[in-house]
């Protein structure tokens, strides 16, 4: 690595660990302050950043990124602005326990080019909240648009009376930059939001991370569910943002009793359904000879992916449908497909529904989140149960419900695998996992 990537790195840990160690001696009132102001001020240009992402990226849609970008300041503000994060947090007076509140110190945020405003807002709300300062890695792709983002918080962070330096950006991000500052010793903790090979380098760093990887939600329509309201979620879910969120759906598991209805309603919602011919032709371009994801298909609509391909489909086209029996990692449509395709799997059974869905997060994304919409309660729970995954959602959005927008998940934009995903918990990542406690405790014995 050149000399002058290694001095980026040193000049910007310096600095974040300067900041913070100024912003530690404040008060859970000027703290609260400094994060209402950046909420403010990020919800104020959500907009103008959805447009640069955009426009940087070539993925999804403006107006989706808006609500992402307005979900991960006014939702994540609203989710964290009553914790207490300094000093004394709590006290167990039955068990003479005082529980005191402590940041971790500079954490490094590793940023994909699929959400980039939307998550720096999220890992910066979380990080000043906890009196952390933060250094952003940027996807080379989406740069610019994260370099705007992180100016604006750190503006408004000073603004309302923070240390300068608090949120910084590596200017030339190179994977050996990301490297250096993974494993620089005055990293606290690694937020690691990305593809397999970036988590793993995070968790291989020598310092604490939580890293969260690839989805490939599968979604089982039960015998009992309400169509309608099932392809309702279903569609709205996978064309939002052009199906660029990892927790939306990817492939249906449909019992054989409301197949005819479930075909029904997805060809009024404008969904088309590819001949095998057409399937061939887009099953090439999903992966790429590597056997990884196609970036151009990514955030694309599904019009969009069909020009590309050279298929033949109505403008409209919500998403592009195949029916498919096998799973494995050679078959594209029961993998993730970050863009609006979706693998039909037909089922006879209740339990082959849910032995399909396990398969297909054993063939990608275990620990992620998988989706079930039912009638029966009970069929539920043991949906829940069999799944390894971390967030079971049931008669609501993947993308959206896994998020915590449409459920009482917390909101979050950095979801949690799991030991069976190769992620450190299962949960939404917020606030509290970016503070440490320490407690006092009495003698009671």
């Amino acid at each position: 690595m050149t000399e002058l990537k290694v001095k980026e790195i040193e000049t910007l840990v310096a600095t974040a660990k300067e900041a913070q160690s100024k912003y530690e001696s404040y008060t859970q009132e000027q703290v609260d302050a400094i994060v209402k102001n950046v909420y403010q001020k990020t919800l104020d240009n959500a907009e103008k950043l959805a447009i640069s992402a955009n426009e940087e990226t070539g993925f999804g849609k403006v107006s989706d990124k808006i609500i992402k970008n307005t979900f991960a300041s006014e939702q994540v503000y609203e989710s964290i602005k009553d914790l207490a994060t300094v000093g004394v947090i709590n006290r167990r007076k039955e068990d003479k326990i005082i529980e005191i509140g402590i940041p971790l110190g500079v954490v490094a945020g590793l940023i994909p080019s699929t959400n980039p405003t939307a998550t720096v807002i999220f890992k910066a709300l979380i990080a000043l909240k906890t009196r952390n300062a933060i250094i952003f890695s940027p996807h080379p792709k989406a740069l610019k648009s994260i370099l705007m983002a992180a100016e604006i918080i750190e503006k408004a962070a000073v603004e309302a009376g923070a240390p300068a330096g608090l949120v910084q950006v590596i200017q030339e991000p190179t994977l050996e930059a990301t490297s250096a500052l993974m494993k620089h010793e005055d990293i606290s903790l690694i937020l690691a939001t990305g593809g397999k090979a970036m988590v793993q380098a995070a968790y291989s760093s020598g310092n604490p991370a939580i890293g969260v990887g690839p989805g490939n939600v599968p979604v089982l329509i039960d015998a009992t569910a309400d169509i309608k309201h099932a392809i309702d979620c279903v569609v709205s879910s996978k064309t939002f943002d052009n199906g660029i969120i990892c927790a939306s759906e990817q492939a249906l598991v449909v019992d054989k009793s409301v197949k005819a209805a479930v075909i029904e309603e997805l060809k009024a919602k404008k969904a088309y359904f590819m001949n095998e011919e057409e399937s061939a032709k887009v099953s090439q371009f999903i992966l790429r000879e590597t056997g990884t994801l196609n970036p151009d298909i990514v955030g694309k609509s599904a019009s969009d992916v069909a020009k590309l391909v050279g298929i033949s489909v109505p403008e409209e086209t919500s998403i592009l449908i195949s029916e498919q029996t096998e799973i494995g990692h050679h078959n594209p449509y029961s993998r993730e497909k970050l863009t609006p395709i979706l693998g039909l799997f037909t089922v006879d059974s209740f339990e082959t529904g849910v032995a399909t869905c396990k398969a297909l997060l054993a063939n990608e994304g275990t620990g992620h989140t998988a989706v079930i919409h039912t009638t029966k309660d009970a069929n539920a729970e043991i949906f829940g149960l069999e799944m390894r995954a971390s967030r079971i959602l049931v008669n609501t959005l993947g993308a959206l419900g896994a998020i915590g927008a449409t459920t009482k998940l917390a909101p979050s934009m950095t979801l949690g695998c799991g030991a069976m995903g190769g992620s450190s918990t299962t949960d939404n990542v917020t606030a509290h996992h970016l503070m440490n406690v320490k407690r006092i405790a009495y003698g009671v014995e």
